[in-house]
């Protein structure tokens, strides 16, 4: 490191969370520098010591992303959670979770240790689309259908128009651009359908294909070149 940088900026180069996990972090006064802790948007200098909860920090210069077909039950947290992420996943090294999947939910999610690819990925502005396949709990209407392309009133705004598509009499694909709290089960609850089922099938250009449920593989050459395409685009 040749110049200061963000203190949330470093834990996220360092491979240790993302720039959001950082700050929450600093909020519980949970990182020190020279062995002081740590103020919100402090800067760090070369050669100076950082430490998460006593243990110092040093950069991981292996860049890890990895891809993995999450089973209902598991909660998408590097926190100290029952049945977390990162305890089932149990990789070698220090990664967590490029947003969130909800617990009742299954399906593609990567995990990390490159902060800057996190905030990329997730930055709703970019319109990333992620795809599902979803199962309700009673017979799809083309009104229902029309009413979730379309935008559905939740969280005090109105969703962006997706593609929607029904695969059988109550499950559908849906391709979203943005990631608000519980989206799609908000969305059919407006419209007074529940959710059955629901699995993430792909994220950008990445696709959950046939990885058992569980467990977790590399990225191809392809896909991480084809990712960086639609990063930098």
């Amino acid at each position: 490191m040749d110049e200061a940088v963000r203190i949330n900026k470093y834990l996220s180069e360092a491979g240790y969370c993302s720039r959001r996990q950082a700050d929450k972090l600093l909020e519980e006064g949970r990182i020190t520098i020279d062995g002081k802790i740590a103020d919100m948007g402090q800067k760090v200098m070369p050669g100076q010591v950082v430490c998460a909860d006593g243990r110092k920090l040093t950069k991981e210069e292996e860049k890890i992303l990895i891809a993995f077909n999450k089973p209902r039950g598991i909660v998408c947290t590097s926190g100290k959670y029952k049945d977390n992420i990162i305890d089932y996943v149990n990789y070698p090294k220090r990664i967590y979770p490029v947003g969130r999947l909800d617990k009742d939910s299954s399906g593609l999610i990567f995990l990390t240790n490159q902060g800057e690819l996190v905030n990329k990925i997730l930055k709703a502005s970019n319109y990333h689309e992620k795809e599902y396949i979803v199962t309700v709990n009673k017979d799809l209407t083309k009104e229902f259908l029309d009413g979730m392309r379309q935008g559905v009133p939740i969280l005090d705004t109105v969703t962006r128009k997706c593609t929607v598509k029904a695969l059988s009499k109550r499950t559908f694909s849906i391709i979203l651009t943005q990631g608000l709290n519980r989206q799609i089960r908000r969305m059919c609850e407006y419209f007074d359908y529940r959710v059955r089922e629901l699995k993430r099938v792909r994220i950008m250009n990445v696709r959950l294909g046939d990885l058992e449920e569980g467990k977790y593989r590399e990225l191809t050459e392809k896909e991480m070149s084809e990712l960086q395409r639609g990063l930098k685009g």
